[in-house]
């Protein structure tokens, strides 16, 4: 057997002080230099810190006598871009910028982006400012909802109209719609009645148009008078009574809308300044100072200015040798001259006192050939009715407003 030489204890002893020795050593070394024995690996990733492009927005109303060009230096568009985005206009969409239109600039920091251009409540115009510049007409959905009304008069037809909940503008065209028939202060009696369908039109729940009225009719101290709206291809839209008779005359009946007659057609009246016998060749429409005088109908400014006891004074040639006048302005349309054509219901000047007047009025005078006729009984002359080859749709279309207004007036009196 091989034999193992003995190990004296010292020496084990001496070999263990050593080997603690050894490691005690280390550690100290690790404390005092921590980064040598480790290592952190590790993958890193460089980060950018970044802000996301703010949008803003700028609003404007387009005011009278305003163009683009000088809203768009307003508004900071640079020089290129505006000159680019007239270029594109090649169909003028953008010459047609009115008053009240409403403008909503979009900005991508401080760099523009769009311009969008409200027309009204349904059509805009959308300039885009990318690489290529656009512009594109959009119009919002249109619904179109039928309202059916009707009133008494206890007093006056407006007020009736605002009783029954009729829009303003609505009141304002059915008095245009009978207006040559009936004078809606002079005529109008107690007991009078009305009833009327008209449309609105809403674009995403909001009033865009007022209502067009599609039938209406008036009893008038007996009389019934009706209209039924039609499209004419030549002359558009057009109303018509229950025989086809356009409901239209060659001449309104007065010229002045809720005025009322403070002195009437009288070849011997007393003069109220004179105090002597003087005819009064017309009739006198009390109104509010600058109330808007309207012609009576399609003509040519003869005379537009002072004329002795007159005033302020419009003379318009209509055809058929007529003629009418219009006096004691306290002003007339600035647009207004000698040879201009006006059309029926055109704004022509503003009730005033000017001449020999004894308080604010507009004195009108209707003439036939030489002779001054009284206004409140000249019988006026009718537009075309129906033309010939339509009368069959015209009469379908009477059939199905008569069911409509059948189905209505078994509702309550002013339910939509």
């Amino acid at each position: 057997m091989i034999g193992f030489k003995r190990v004296s204890f010292k020496y084990v002893v001496a070999v263990f002080v050593i080997f603690i020795a050894f490691v005690l050593l280390i550690n100290l070394d690790i404390k005092n230099n921590p980064e040598l024995p480790i290592e952190d690996v590790f993958e890193s990733e460089e980060i950018t810190s970044t802000s996301s492009p703010t949008q803003s927005y700028d609003f404007y109303t387009v005011k009278d006598g305003e163009n683009l060009s000088i809203i768009f230096e307003e508004f900071k568009v640079p020089l290129n871009t505006a000159y680019k985005i007239f270029r594109k206009d090649t169909a003028g969409s953008l010459r047609d910028i009115r008053p009240g239109n409403k403008m909503r600039f979009t900005y991508l920091d401080d760099e523009i982006i769009k311009i969008e251009v409200i027309k009204d409540n349904i059509n805009s115009l959308i300039i885009d400012l990318n690489d290529e510049i656009s512009i594109v007409k959009t119009a919002k959905e249109p619904e179109i909802v039928t309202s059916f009304k009707s009133g008494i008069i206890s007093s006056s037809f407006y007020e009736a109209g605002l009783k029954s909940d009729i829009p303003d503008s609505v009141i304002m065209d059915l008095a245009y719609l009978f207006g040559w028939d009936i004078d809606f202060v002079f005529d109008i009696r107690k007991g009078d009645t009305f009833k009327l369908i008209y449309e609105t039109v809403y674009a995403e729940g909001e009033i865009a148009e007022n209502g067009d009225i599609v039938f209406a009719e008036f009893i008038n101290q007996g009389e019934i008078y009706n209209a039924y709206r039609f499209f004419n291809p030549k002359l558009g839209k057009e109303y018509y009574d229950s025989s086809g008779n356009n409901i239209k005359k060659a001449f309104l009946r007065a010229p002045l809308d809720f005025a009322y007659i403070s002195s009437h057609f009288n070849p011997n009246r007393m003069h109220p300044i004179l105090h002597r016998i003087k005819a009064h060749n017309g009739v006198d429409y009390a109104a509010v100072r600058n109330t808007p005088i309207r012609a009576s109908g399609d003509g040519v400014i003869k005379f537009i200015g002072t004329k002795s006891g007159y005033g302020r004074t419009v003379q318009i040639k209509h055809g058929g040798n007529i003629s009418t006048l219009y006096a004691h302005m306290e002003s007339f349309n600035n647009k207004l001259k000698v040879g201009s054509k006006v059309s029926q219901g055109q704004t022509i000047g503003y009730v005033g006192d000017s001449g020999a007047a004894t308080g604010t009025h507009l004195h009108y005078e209707f003439k036939v050939g030489s002779k001054r006729t009284d206004p409140m009984r000249v019988k006026l002359p009718s537009a075309q009715p129906v033309p010939a080859e339509q009368t069959e749709d015209f009469f379908a279309l009477l059939a199905e407003n008569n069911k409509l207004l059948e189905r209505f007036n078994n509702l309550d009196p002013n339910a939509n």
